[in-house]
Formats: C-alpha cells, structure tokens, sequence
C-alpha cells in the first residue's frame, strides 16, 4: 500500500464535500510530477485530505476507490476516484508539521505547491497519532 497527500481549497471542494458525496473524481491536477503521483496511486491506497490555502491542514483519510485514468476534460492528464475514509479526530496543521523534526522531510514541507504528493509509511502514522493526541 502507498499513502499521498491531496490538496483542495475548501472553498472549491472540502472535506464536508466529499463526505456528503461519498465519491469523487479528483480531476485538474495540471502538473507533471502530481500527475505522475496520480498514476502511481492503487486502489486501496490511502491518502491524506489536505485544505490549502484556507485551513492549511489535514483534515481526513480518503481512499483510492478508482486507479488513474484519462481525464474526461484532457486525455492528456490523469484523474482517479476517491472516497471518504475517516475525518482525523483532531486537524494536523501546516504549522504543526513544520515544527516538528519528525517531518521535517515530508514533501509537504519540501515541496508545498505540489497539490498530489507521496507520503511515506511513518510520516502517515506519525501524522494520524498527532491527530489523535489530547489537545
């Protein structure tokens, strides 16, 4: 199993939104390397929900429920469908991260524009047991 992190703008589609959905086709991803990462995923994979620019944190699990296939906008690039999985007990923040050494290398930090990015095993446990810490 590989894990990934997706960025969204609550205001342009949120958590809440794919929760009342139940589904969604993850579609205008217009970079090469998140398109590459889109084309890596598997069903089953999991993947971290992130809300950028408003919130700056991850709020949720999403589930892979559909590989990577044309985008029905553009053949050219890469859409794969997902599902609502578990909403974290608690958001882990941007600033969070950050500060922590733990995650120090995790491309969220590293490469913040990248909207579909890889995650490894540890830094999503480590992420989900921040989220589940008394605050």
């Amino acid at each position: 199993m590989n894990y990934w992190l997706m960025k969204s703008e609550p205001d342009v589609y949120s958590w809440d939104d794919l929760t009342r959905d139940k589904k969604t086709t993850w579609d205008g991803v217009r970079n090469y390397t998140a398109r590459n990462n889109l084309n890596a995923m598997k069903k089953g994979d999991l993947a971290f929900f992130y809300h950028s620019n408003e919130g700056k944190e991850i709020v949720g699990i999403a589930k892979i429920v559909k590989e990577h296939y044309p985008d029905p906008k553009d053949a050219d690039w890469s859409v794969v469908d997902i599902a609502p999985e578990k909403k974290l007990k608690s958001p882990v923040t941007l600033a969070q991260i950050k500060k922590d050494k733990r995650l120090n290398s995790m491309a969220l930090v590293r490469l913040s524009r990248l909207s579909v990015q890889s995650v490894t095993r540890e830094e999503f446990d480590y992420v989900i047991a921040l989220s589940e810490e008394k605050k």
